[in-house]
């Protein structure tokens, strides 16, 4: 069935509803148009409708085929987890617009009694739904495991800051005792990225961020306990994370995390031990995989050079570094996983795609992992101009034809469980030709 969701937008009571003239349009990059019928999704349990302030909603009349601005608030979804949004929503800003805080912002409208999306799911894994877990039993874990560590730093900060106050979602699992658990360890950051979300420099235009950083160094002690004791709870398929959102970077303190992994390994610690990080630095890549690390997730905004250092605005590495640090990785065994933050009309065009399939198959990727970039949409455009020329090709398409040139690819949400030691098929560093797939028919549809 074809579904045309109407436009939706908000009163200034915060009042949502939508228009019964006109259709929903969305935006990627310079683009504006209908959803594309691959894209469109009910909007997913645990997700979230955002007001825009000092943007009008924008619908498109179908009998004139024009674009309508409406007096009414534009309206935005932020997707639940394992969702990845393919659109922006359209709207028309006010010049005294405010900076919107540091979301993803998807195209969200109206049809057959409920509301629609551009997304993707693109995990089946159900590791960060909560909705069938009562807030008191994750109340009660909190106080619990408190009181069992109350001299261990670690554990008070993943508890008291990142559950308690900001409702981390791999918090409450370490606090249900599940999945995967969080290990931050790291102040200090060699990258200054504009949409950081736990720092900002004094001069950004970004107020507030979602969360503070960490405001101590754990020893190898505490987080070890932490690990053993997640261990001893998740008995079939534990993850354990270094580099979290209240954090820097975790390779800016290689020596804990050695003698951590190196410490956990040598106590029998069993399962996947993974590193999420801007892969600036091989040579504490290379000490981790030898000291029993597992995987790493490397963070990108592109695959191009340009593109990568403009967001992320390294300092001291540059994107070279980083392409060390994943052919370092793979060549000591470790599942590699790209965590693509993806931005509709800039990620999702042919340059992206070449520079992104050469990346995964020169330095052996083994998953993408197709996170939105939590920014406004409109700063993250004006701070790419220039750069970006190529129209979008969507997202559905975009990964197909990914997947069609590496085969082997994993697409995910999560971190995966690979155990103590990951099962690859993704090619050594420059041991396969790169191949970009032609457009063809199914695409284009």
């Amino acid at each position: 069935m074809h579904i045309q969701p109407k436009m939706v937008m908000a009163d200034a009571q915060g009042n949502i509803y939508d228009d019964p003239d006109l259709l929903m349009v969305c935006r990627r990059g310079a683009q504006w148009g209908l959803p594309r019928p691959d894209e469109l999704m009910p909007l997913p349990d645990e997700s979230e409708l955002f007001l825009l302030p000092g943007r009008k909603a924008v619908g498109l009349d179908p009998e004139s085929g024009e674009i309508v601005p409406c007096d009414d608030l534009a309206v935005a979804a932020f997707a639940a987890p394992a969702h990845t949004l393919s659109a922006h929503p359209a709207y028309v800003a006010q010049e005294d617009a405010p900076l919107l805080p540091l979301f993803a912002y998807g195209a969200v409208g109206f049809a057959n009694g409920r509301f629609y999306i551009c997304a993707k799911r693109v995990d089946e894994d159900r590791r960060q739904q909560f909705r069938c877990v009562a807030r008191g039993r994750i109340e009660r874990n909190v106080r619990d495991i408190s009181r069992r560590f109350p001299k261990n730093r670690l554990v008070q900060h993943i508890l008291q800051n990142c559950v308690m106050r900001y409702d981390c979602p791999a918090a409450r699992n370490f606090a249900l005792g599940r999945f995967e658990a969080p290990l931050p360890t790291s102040r200090a950051c060699n990258a200054r990225c504009v949409g950081c979300i736990s720092e900002q420099e004094k001069d950004s235009p970004v107020a507030v961020t979602p969360q503070c950083r960490l405001a101590f160094i754990p020893t190898a002690a505490e987080v070890v306990e932490v690990m053993r004791f997640h261990e001893s709870r998740e008995t079939e398929c534990p993850v354990y994370s270094f580099g979290q959102g209240c954090e820097g970077d975790p390779l800016m303190n290689p020596d804990l995390l050695e003698e951590s992994v190196r410490l956990f390994r040598e106590q029998g610690g069993r399962g996947t031990v993974n590193c999420n990080t801007n892969a600036s630095r091989p040579d504490a890549v290379e000490r981790l995989a030898l000291a029993g690390l597992s995987s790493i997730r490397v963070s990108l905004n592109s695959a191009r050079p340009a593109l990568y250092e403009r967001y992320y605005r390294p300092h001291g590495y540059s994107f070279d570094h980083v392409r060390g640090s994943i052919e370092t990785a793979r060549r000591h065994g470790l599942w590699v996983s790209l965590n693509l933050l993806y931005f509709p009309g800039i990620t999702d065009c042919e340059e992206e795609l070449a520079a992104l399939t050469e990346l995964v198959t020169r330095c052996g990727v083994s998953m993408i992992q197709w996170r939105n970039l939590n920014i406004d949409p409109e700063w993250y455009l004006r701070l790419m101009d220039g750069l970006t020329e190529s129209p979008s090709m969507g997202l559905a398409a975009f990964m197909k034809r990914l997947r069609r040139a590496c085969p082997w690819l994993r697409f995910g949400y999560f971190n995966p469980y690979v155990g103590d030691r990951a099962e690859l098929e993704a090619p050594l560093p420059g041991e396969r030709e790169v191949a970009i797939p032609r457009i063809d028919t199914e695409d284009e549809a």
